[in-house]
């Protein structure tokens, strides 16, 4: 059983690897969405001739640079595609992390019961603590996941007719994560962690 709980510990670090690789996107999720804020706010003054004062003489200067600011935003756009496709894989590792870790429970060599799961060991968690908290941080980065798809689909939406207080309402729910629930996954650690940490 003791043993069972280091395999688990050591999923557990794989999640914590996979939080990190998280943090990382978030930081470059938000910077492209920041630069993406940034053009459209640029296409609102561009398209109004008032703004190019003498140079409206320049004959397709207004429609060059609109040209090269959307290019731009459809650039930025494909990127956060490719990063929201990396926030993915990191749900799916989870999830499998998840479901080994249960198939392990269940369809290892040692079928252990109910009571044997719930059993604890000294300071170690038990095995359906550690199931459960798999489980559950699987959810909350999942929801995170899809919340950040819907976020960026409206954004690409938002694009044609911006406004400034939605653009900043979209930025605010990236920003803030919040579905992660970081109190109680940090919780989760020191459980599974506790004699390391005594």
């Amino acid at each position: 059983m003791e043993a069972i709980v280091k395999k688990f510990q050591s999923k557990f670090r794989k999640v914590r690897e996979e939080m990190s690789r998280w943090d990382e996107l978030q930081s470059c999720l938000i910077s492209q969405f920041r630069n993406a804020s940034h053009i459209v706010d640029r296409l609102q003054v561009l398209q109004n001739s008032n703004n190019y004062g003498v140079l409206n003489c320049a004959s397709g200067l207004k429609d060059a640079l609109l040209v090269k600011q959307i290019e731009s935003l459809r650039n930025i756009l494909v990127s956060m595609r490719k990063t929201l496709e990396e926030f993915h894989c990191i749900v799916l590792s989870l999830d499998k992390i998840h479901r080994d870790s249960r198939q392990q429970v269940k369809g290892g060599s040692c079928h252990l019961n109910m009571k044997q799961l719930q059993q604890q060991i000294g300071i170690k968690p038990s095995l359906i603590y550690c199931l459960d908290s798999l489980m559950f941080i699987h959810e909350i980065y999942n929801s995170e996941y899809l919340l950040k798809s819907s976020v960026i689909s409206a954004l690409s939406e938002i694009a044609l007719k911006p406004s400034d207080s939605d653009l900043g309402a979209l930025q605010q729910l990236l920003v803030d994560q919040p579905n992660l629930q970081t109190e109680e996954v940090q919780f989760v650690f020191d459980v599974i962690f506790a004699e390391e940490l005594s």
